[in-house]
């Protein structure tokens, strides 16, 4: 007997052995075609990282990417380069990337690579963040969540705004319970995406970090440089967004609180968000939920809708239950 137990401990320690001796969580990036990977990148590999950002290190990298979209597919060459700077090993697959890393960081900035890719991952069982878009509709969104949970992978999304110290504070109940909000950023189009998710979900995200979900009708006004969504949530707020093309580009917003009125974060670079990505990776605990994720690709989602009709208010609920559809065809062949 005293043979079996110590066999059973010999066994239990040598699985733990790699574990234990792994010193540095390695990190795999999928797409350098966007601005975020090279910053990721500087900030995990640095010489000197700060201590929240110690102990992963990102070890490999496939630059593809956008192939479509040429203001990202150009940026490729540069950001390889960047990357191999910073001791960053390039490789010709995704699956070659996967089979040197831990986790996972879906850079790709074209939306409508990321379900294909992100399938992959899913498939390995490691865990990964897709930065924004998600999906570039809300039917891919749901079809990412719905894969994820099949393969029991966690997987989480995010604007850099979400995280803005200031922005959690208003989120946690700091000045009192938020009545309403009015955010804003920047929306410029690109044709390959419906309207917002390319870029207007930023200001979005931030209107739902400040309001959390709930919104149950949404309505939206529009002219050549500025959209204004306005969304009646089930608890009676008002929250809106615009998303502005003209002009000088800035995040912001005002939450309208018990205390009085609370200036909103703007964008503060993308350390506390790579913060809560390294949390994410060790916990493997979601700090954004699958639920409101999918509820701010609905709003934009049923945006576009009440743009076609009109400006007329649009069902949040009806929305998501047709794209819900649509998605649940998509995935069988997955």
């Amino acid at each position: 007997m005293k043979r079996i137990a110590l066999l059973f401990v010999w066994v239990f320690f040598m699985g733990l052995l790699p574990v234990c001796a792994q010193d540095v969580i390695r990190v795999g990036i999928i797409g350098l075609d966007t601005s975020h990977s090279p910053a990721f990148i500087e900030l995990l590999n640095s010489k000197d990282p700060q201590p929240e950002h110690q102990g992963f290190r990102v070890v490999a990298a496939y630059p593809y990417g956008s192939k479509t979209i040429e203001s990202s597919a150009k940026r490729i060459p540069e950001y390889t380069e960047k990357a191999k700077a910073n001791g960053v090993e390039i490789v010709s697959s995704i699956a070659e990337l996967l089979d040197k890393v831990d986790c996972v960081m879906l850079e790709t900035n074209d939306g409508n690579l990321h379900l294909e890719q992100a399938v992959e991952v899913l498939k390995s069982g490691k865990p990964m963040f897709i930065d924004k878009p998600i999906a570039a509709d809300l039917v891919d969104a749901i079809a990412i969540f719905k894969l994820a949970d099949k393969y029991g992978v966690p997987v989480f999304s995010s604007s850099a705004l979400r995280f803005v110290p200031k922005n959690m504070e208003l989120r946690n109940g700091k000045y009192g319970k938020v009545l309403g909000a009015d955010c804003y950023s920047p929306a410029p189009g690109e044709p390959s995406h419906p309207d917002f998710s390319w870029y207007g979900i930023h200001g979005v995200e931030t209107l739902y970090t400040i309001m959390g979900t709930g919104c149950k009708e949404v309505a939206r006004l529009s002219s050549e440089g500025t959209d204004v969504v306005s969304g009646l949530w089930s608890d009676g707020r008002i929250g809106t967004f615009r998303g502005t093309r003209t002009g000088q580009h800035t995040y912001g917003g005002t939450a309208f609180c018990e205390t009085g009125a609370v200036i909103a974060g703007g964008y503060e670079g993308y350390g506390y968000l790579l913060s809560e990505i390294l949390k994410f990776f060790k916990t493997r605990e979601v700090p954004v939920t699958e639920a409101e994720t999918l509820e701010i690709f609905t709003f934009m989602a049923a945006s576009n809708i009440s743009k076609q009709k009109g400006g007329k208010p649009v069902s949040m609920e009806e929305t998501y239950q047709k794209a819900e559809k649509e998605a649940l065809k998509k995935i069988k062949k997955y």
